[in-house]
């Protein structure tokens, strides 16, 4: 009996190791687990959000100049090539009217008994074969000599044009690498906003202005709801900006967007000006070149206002130490206070 019961003892006593063992490794892990929440960071304030979500807003709005200056040059690049296309055609038209030329001289010279060697060369397939030879052209008649030299100048003419549009088929394309890059940014930095303020309560992200935008019409935006009224301009395309940057105010911010329903800085500023019958430059940082800079103690309403050291923020200045400006994805077109922000300079486009 005592044989028998030895291995149920160490089986025993086996059983009883393993559950202690079992008992302090989950004792471990549990004082490992409740560390871990006790050390765990402390959610941030909705000031340290703020502040987060400020930035990101800054460098996403930075990324949203240099997307817009990237569209800018990809839209004149696109300009230019359909231009050369449009040239080459028309060089084209050309070249194949100079041939018909060319080949009514090869026709009248066969019926009269030989094609000249110069004709043959000018009507051939293989440009380059005809430029190589173009020592035949000087035994040509003079008939033959004026055709074979205006299919020879169309040839080179259109060479140049294809050449020219390679050249900016390459440009083109590195822009719109340029594009993807800056708009992959811009929607990086939103998005880590987004996932910022979606951790604040609705009464947290109201104080820190992201309170519902209003659906009020834009009349209703206007003075009548307690803003002061427009100071007056010193002239007419001032005044009539003024007048459109109001008509704007609670508009929802949209990067990349020039109206009529939603803009970003630069874009409600262009918009507000070629509304007044102005063009300016898409950019914040082509905009404050635009026209003559201007003193923060001269400012006058339908100045343009910068920002930031970078120059990345725009807004248009109404009176009053006020400006209508697009701040960023958590506010609509407002009205607000040009010491708000790091005053950069100014500029009186008219």
């Amino acid at each position: 009996m005592g044989t028998h019961r030895r291995p149920r003892q160490r089986a025993t006593g086996a059983g009883r190791a393993r559950t202690a063992a079992t008992i302090t490794l989950a004792g471990a892990a549990t004082a490992t687990s409740l560390g871990g929440t006790v050390h765990a960071d402390p959610q941030p304030t909705a000031a340290e959000v703020r502040t987060k979500v400020d930035t990101l807003y800054r460098q996403a709005e930075v990324a949203t100049e240099k997307y817009n200056g990237a569209q800018e040059k990809a839209d004149a690049a696109e300009e230019r090539l359909e231009e050369l296309r449009d040239q080459a055609a028309r060089k084209e038209d050309r070249l194949n009217s100079a041939r018909e030329a060319l080949g009514s001289v090869a026709a009248a010279q066969y019926r009269s008994g030989g094609l000249d060697p110069a004709v043959q060369l000018a009507l051939s397939s293989d440009p380059d074969r005809y430029l190589d030879g173009a020592a035949f052209v000087e035994r040509a008649g003079s008939r033959q000599t004026a055709a074979v030299g205006r299919v020879r100048k169309e040839l080179r003419d259109i060479e140049r044009l294809r050449g020219a549009a390679r050249v900016e088929v390459a440009s083109l394309t590195s822009r719109r690498a340029e594009l993807k890059r800056h708009r992959e940014t811009v929607t990086g930095k939103l998005e880590a906003a987004r996932r910022l303020l979606s951790g604040l309560t609705a009464e947290e992200r109201a104080g820190l202005g992201e309170a519902p935008r209003p659906r009020a019409s834009r009349a209703a935006a206007g003075p009548r709801d307690g803003l002061t009224a427009p100071a007056q301009a010193p002239n007419s395309r001032a005044a009539a900006a003024v007048a459109y940057a109001y008509q704007k105010l609670g508009s929802p911010y949209v990067w990349g967007a020039t109206g009529p329903d939603a803009f970003d800085c630069s874009g409600l500023t262009q918009a507000a000006y070629r509304a007044a019958g102005v063009s300016l430059p898409r950019t914040t940082y082509a905009q404050i070149d635009a026209g003559r800079r201007v003193a923060r103690s001269e400012l006058a309403p339908g100045d343009l206002v910068f920002f930031y050291s970078g120059i990345s923020h725009v807004g248009i200045y109404v009176g009053e130490g006020q400006m209508i400006h697009a701040p960023n994805p958590s506010a609509p077109v407002r009205v607000a206070p040009v010491d708000q922000m790091p005053f950069a300079g100014a500029a009186r486009v008219v």
